[in-house]
């Protein structure tokens, strides 16, 4: 018995034929003696409707139908008595007329609504995995998932890119997280690593030749779980040879600006994606991954308030650090505790607290006012453009910690005005990064993308040894932000070897260190590689933010979850002291 339609196939016009289907039992209705079934499959539902009457066998069976069981069932394809249609249905028209029905598997009572869309505790669900994918939401994701995964597939083949694949099993290099790491049987005391990215086997296909390179990668990196972060992820992996920024930004705009539009309701808000250096980025949203969906923009009034008769302004200041706000509109006529609940806010973010100026039809009220005067209260008004019913919260404090508050403090202010609309798609490039970053830990400099970021070719003299200003340099980098996250970064890379080498010696690497860690992308650069860069972008993120899911793992089949951990198949989990053995590896330590 093999169905002749999916549950999601009949129309009207199909009424008179004979048709066998198999499924699911999504929801069972008893009326005065019929049964009416709603099956269910992938592609969607088709009502079922037992007479006993015309199909006794059928229908005395068919009382023992419960949710979830799996059946096949044979009968005519009937249209819907008038004023039974089901508009929302792409099946409302018809039903099933069934005169054979043979159950293939009962169920046992799901642990939560399987034909709901009703909220259950991810713990739950993450634990039956196999049974919330049945759930028509996470179908869609999926189905949303796959659709998105060929249409990149498609659109660079017709760009005459070539798909390679790259190794799981690799080389533990530094790439800025940790590793996962699987021990050697056969090379006792030696490691593997999953690779964080298929980083530098993508510049090696350039250096072999193969010139337009793209993978579905599958990356590996131990690092603490969030929202956006998963110990596994996916991403679109590209790289092209004899390019500059443009040729990669390009390429990848077009492809999402036309993934988007042809399978999202989504509307994207600008089109070319606008750039924004990294210096623009921070002085104006606090931020190198701007939501531009919402206004909001912070404002810099360090010099208007610095030398001020306020000690919290005037001593920020004098340290090195700034004054900077933001304008909530309407923010006048929150009271007291919504405004003090604002400044606990700033806090959990990282500031020492807000200082807050409202403007009302009485005159301005703000607890500084008065140390400030009414001049500059008024200049702080015309810089901030606030009107009769806005508030203005200020932090004093490094650039570090405002940006970051404000930032934060920016988005929950989007979301709390309404202004953030869950349909608008802003796209942004940032672009012209700093190349290298201080890290007093380390008493060395470290990358701020990945170490084969190439600097701005009138930057590579700030490299020097003698003269250089390593801190000054910009990078060839850029990233692409949507909705406030980073979905993409890349660059163009560094393909002279002793520029390479330069970077690993700034970050504190002897030559052997060097050596050790990129030997093979040292050599390969030193055997004609061309020009090349490339881009990453997270295809789980992409569909996020298409699909309005909050978090990433609502759209990976089978997630882990915060902490890391696979619900569904109980992993980690210890493992035999003969496989320790074999692998040569001792612990003393019960995985928790």
């Amino acid at each position: 018995m093999i169905r002749t339609h999916t549950c999601g196939a009949l129309r009207g016009a199909d009424a008179g034929q004979h048709a066998l289907l198999q499924g699911w039992v999504h929801r069972r209705r008893d009326h005065g003696g019929l049964i009416f079934i709603d099956l269910r499959d992938r592609y969607g539902l088709t009502q079922l409707v037992f007479n006993p009457a015309t199909s006794p066998d059928a229908h005395a069976l068919a009382e023992q139908l419960r949710s979830e069981f799996v059946i096949t069932v044979q009968g005519q394809v009937n249209r819907r008595p008038e004023g039974t249609e089901n508009p929302h249905l792409p099946t409302g028209e018809i039903e099933i007329a069934v005169d054979r029905l043979e159950i293939l598997n009962t169920a046992k009572t799901p642990p939560f609504y399987i034909n709901e869309d009703a909220p259950v505790d991810e713990t739950v669900r993450l634990t039956y995995r196999y049974l919330d994918l049945r759930r028509a939401r996470q179908r869609d994701t999926l189905l949303l998932r796959h659709r998105a995964i060929k249409f990149m597939r498609d659109y660079l083949d017709e760009r005459d890119f070539v798909e390679v694949e790259t190794p799981i099993l690799t080389k533990s290099t530094p790439e800025g997280s940790r590793d996962y790491l699987v021990p050697s049987r056969v090379h006792p005391g030696g490691f593997y690593g999953l690779p964080q990215s298929p980083q530098q086997f993508k510049q090696l296909l350039m250096v072999a030749g193969m010139d337009r390179y793209f993978q579905i990668a599958r990356c590996f990196r131990d690092e603490d779980q969030r929202a956006d972060r998963q110990p596994e992820f996916t991403q679109l992996d590209v790289e092209m040879s004899f390019v500059d920024e443009a040729d990669v930004t390009g390429l990848v705009e077009g492809l999402y600006i036309t993934l988007i539009e042809q399978l999202s309701t989504k509307r994207i808000l600008q089109k070319p994606f606008p750039r924004l250096t990294y210096a623009e980025a921070m002085e104006r949203y606090g931020s190198d991954r701007p939501d531009l969906r919402f206004g909001l923009e912070l404002v810099d009034v360090s010099q208007l308030l610095g030398q001020s008769g306020f000690g919290v302004f005037r001593g920020a200041v004098e340290k090195g650090g700034i004054v900077k706000g933001i304008k909530a509109p309407g923010g006048a006529s929150w009271s007291r505790r919504e405004v003090d609940a604002l400044i606990e806010l700033s806090r959990t973010f990282g500031a020492k607290g807000l200082a807050t100026a409202a403007w009302t039809a009485e005159g301005v009220r703000s607890p500084f006012r008065q140390h400030i005067g009414d001049e500059l209260m008024e200049q702080l008004r015309v810089a901030f453009d606030a009107k009769e019913g806005d508030l203005v919260a200020l932090v004093a404090d490094t650039p570090k910690v405002a940006n970051a508050t404000l930032s934060r403090l920016r988005d929950h202010l989007a979301v709390q005005l309404g202004m953030a609309d869950d349909n608008a798609l802003s796209m942004c490039w940032v672009v012209d990064f700093p190349l290298l970053e201080w890290d007093d830990e380390s008493n060395a400099w470290t990358f701020t993308h990945n170490p084969f970021c190439a600097p701005k070719d009138a930057d590579l003299p700030l490299l020097d040894r003698e003269g250089g200003d390593p801190g000054r340099a910009l990078s060839k980098q850029y990233d692409l932000v949507c909705n406030g996250f980073e979905i993409g970064g890349g660059s163009v890379r560094i393909h002279r070897p002793d520029v390479q080498a330069r970077i690993y010696e700034l970050m504190g690497y002897t030559p052997e260190q060097t050596r050790d860690a990129i030997g093979t992308m040292l050599d390969a650069l030193g055997y004609g590689a061309p020009s090349h860069g490339g881009i990453a972008t997270g295809i789980d993120r992409l569909i996020a933010i298409l699909g309005s899911e909050k978090s990433i793992r609502e759209v990976i089949a089978f997630p882990k979850n915060q902490a890391a951990q696979d619900l569904m198949m109980g992993a980690p989990s210890p493992v035999p002291d003969k496989s320790l053995r074999e692998l040569h590896v001792k612990t003393d330590l019960p995985v928790s």
